[in-house]
């Protein structure tokens, strides 16, 4: 028998190959002077949200010991991290999130809803909608209350109360000696008064 022979070729050595020291898979710890895999991401911090520095288990266990998640300062060591990667002397994963400049759209579906339409506009807009005086269509009683004490609908809260007050003193039976034929005009300017203060015009 020849080694040459079909029953010898699909034989394999059963001699183990000596295993050679491969390079670990994926990136590298950033950790200064650290070989190993860096599988385990770390914030890089405010000013570069969503950028991450990635380290090996035990560095990224060190890196977030001294990393301050409040405003209070963070490590030295950790704080030059940080620094490097924000400026870019050091490589960093992720997209920088950018800071937005207004309010979110909750959908993007159009929606009828007050809520939804008011979560739409920016604060600019808001602002100025406050500004503006609310302007509506008056009631029946409320634009006679304003017929009936001599102001015209535009009137501020100051103009009806001064209004208010010399009706009060031009009607009152105390003030003219006690004659009783203004009696009605004074019922009706308190009437007036009562209603435009119920409905928030002072």
């Amino acid at each position: 028998m020849t080694l040459d022979q079909k029953i010898f070729v699909g034989l394999k050595s059963t001699r183990r190959k000596t295993a050679i020291p491969s390079e670990p898979a994926g990136p590298k710890c950033q950790w200064d002077g650290c070989g190993s895999s860096g599988a385990y991401r770390a914030p890089v911090g405010s000013g570069a949200e969503g950028l991450y520095l990635l380290f090996c288990l035990e560095h990224v266990k060190e890196y977030n010991k001294g990393y301050s998640f409040t405003t209070a300062p963070t490590d030295a060591n950790v704080a030059r991290y940080q620094k490097e990667a924000t400026s870019g002397a050091r490589a960093t994963v992720g997209t920088i999130i950018p800071e937005a400049t207004e309010i979110p759209i909750p959908f993007t579906v159009r929606s009828g809803s007050a809520k939804s339409l008011n979560a739409r506009k920016t604060a600019a807009q808001r602002l100025v909608q406050k500004a503006e005086p609310q302007k509506r269509k008056l009631k029946v009683l409320e634009a006679k209350a304003f017929e009936t004490l001599g102001l015209s609908s535009e009137a501020t809260a100051e103009d009806i109360r001064k209004r208010y007050k010399e009706r009060l003193k031009m009607h009152h039976p105390d003030a003219n000696q006690g004659d009783r034929t203004s009696e009605a005009e004074l019922r009706a300017s308190i009437e007036a008064h009562k209603i435009l203060k119920v409905n928030g015009f002072c």
